[in-house]
């Protein structure tokens, strides 16, 4: 039999083995999209605990344990952490076949040496009492908890209105903490709050009277991120849609409408977003950053959950329209100009990785080896059929050799052991290749695929020398 999360845990040929311990599993960590508080890293943060670190922030564990039975005051209420915890590790058993079960016991093995150790009731108090002791130590805070992952880049996710002040506190430290523009407020003309949040940037700015203006001051706060080793922006587009192009009066007529608490039709508001999506797409390619488009989620769908918890607390599903339309639309409108910048494709409808792929692959230009790049299977997907599924489509319709590979995507400390389950399953399926004949048996190039997907090409893209 073969012990649970075993030392070669997903490597089942001698090849990948070898690629597993000789080539990956040392190697550092860039994790260019998470979204960590600055904060928290510049004041090394320590928990006293375990259940406020590891429950405090993690809706994907708050989502399994709703679906185990364990009520609301349990997973984000009042409770006690304490209490918490005990309720995580009485429904742990339940969650087998759950990437949670992996990734739970691979942070305490990771962290806290209790390997071997299953949680579950019977093992809470031994739990409890072991991370307490490690986490009273002095270098088991936020800073000590990215050192012992060797994470050498941090990119976290911020408002275009943050002072950034934390991000130059942490300047020469021996890892980056990075910020990364997200300007969503600015692109949902039609959501509650886009008039007041337009209010901050114009008082943060200038006179905002019309779309020009707006992306104006929006390239002000982005020359601010820049200055502070900012390598990429992110969007969030719950629906990406192509939007007819349209002229200036049209958007400064929705914008003046946005901003007075009137309706924007549908239209306008679809305009708007593709309108800005192009003029922010040229702005960071002026300044050779990153475009990361996150697509398809349908966000907090529960209103009971999202009146008591708030948003980002679990309740989001797969929003399964399709992309490439309007996603070849936006990508031919920078390219047209030559303006296209660096990109990152993230779906999480997986049955559109396809269409992901194959739109990245229209707008390769021999500038940059994978210019435009089919993201890492995300959120719902970064499981091992998940992350399969994503790296055979991206292997046979473009080019795995460019990929950027794996991120957390996380709002906890404690989630850089995905960064391992990924290379195992990664040297799991190149050691297939290899044994199958589907690949030349040449050790030295494999290696290099390797260290390239696991680390050096998104060294390069987000953490090479000299990019802030």
């Amino acid at each position: 039999m073969t012990r649970f999360l075993n030392d070669d845990f997903l490597l089942d040929t001698g090849e990948a083995r070898r690629l597993f311990h000789e080539v990956a599993r040392d190697l550092p960590i860039i994790d260019y999209h998470n979204h960590l508080p600055p904060a928290e890293i510049a004041e090394d943060l320590h928990w006293s605990e375990l259940g406020t670190l590891w429950l405090g922030h993690d809706h994907y564990k708050w989502r399994v344990m709703r679906w185990a039975g364990i009520e609301e005051r349990l997973v984000t209420g009042d409770a006690d952490p304490r209490d918490k915890f005990d309720a995580f590790a009485r429904a742990m058993p339940r969650m087998i076949g759950n990437p949670v079960h992996h990734w739970s016991h691979l942070e305490l093995w990771r962290y806290f040496d209790l390997d071997g150790t299953v949680l579950s009731a019977e093992t809470a108090d031994r739990v409890w009492d072991v991370t307490r002791e490690r986490l009273a130590q002095p270098d088991f805070g936020a800073q000590g908890l990215l050192t012992r992952m060797k994470v050498e880049l941090v990119g976290t996710t911020d408002d275009p209105l943050d002072t950034l002040e934390h991000h130059a506190a942490l300047r020469g430290a021996p890892w980056r903490v990075v910020p990364t523009f997200r300007p969503d407020p600015a692109v949902k003309i039609d959501a509650a709050g886009f008039s007041d949040w337009v209010a901050r940037l114009e008082a943060a700015t200038h006179p905002i009277r019309g779309f020009d203006d707006l992306v104006g001051a929006l390239e002000t706060r982005l020359d601010h991120f820049v200055a502070h080793g900012c390598r990429a922006a992110d969007h969030g587009i719950d629906r990406l849609d192509a939007g007819a192009e349209v002229a200036g009066a049209t958007l400064d007529a929705a914008l003046d409408a946005a901003r007075a608490g009137r309706a924007v039709a549908a239209d306008d508001a679809a305009s708007w977003r593709a309108a800005l999506f192009v003029a922010l797409g040229r702005a960071y390619a002026r300044r050779g950053l990153v475009m990361q488009l996150h697509v398809n989620a349908l966000r907090n769908t529960r209103t009971r959950l999202l009146d008591a918890a708030g948003r980002d607390a679990g309740a989001d599903s797969i929003r399964d329209i399709a992309v490439a339309e309007p996603l070849n639309a936006l990508l031919d409108r920078l390219d047209r100009t030559e303006e296209l910048p660096r990109m990152v494709i993230y779906g999480l409808d997986p049955t559109r990785n396809p269409a992901i792929v194959t739109t990245a692959g229209n707008f390769q230009d021999g500038s940059v080896p994978g210019k435009v790049q089919a993201g890492t299977a995300w959120w719902f997907n970064d499981q091992l059929d998940g992350m399969e599924d994503q790296i055979r489509t991206l292997s046979q319709m473009g080019l795995i050799s460019t990929f950027l590979g794996m991120l957390t995507d996380s709002r906890s400390f404690l989630s850089f052991p995905r960064h391992e389950y990924f290379r195992r399953l990664f040297c799991r399926i190149v050691g297939r290749w290899q044994v199958e004949g589907h690949v030349p048996d040449a050790p030295d190039m494999l290696d290099a695929l390797v260290r390239d997907v696991c680390y050096r090409n998104a060294r390069d893209w987000f953490a090479a020398p000299g990019a802030d």
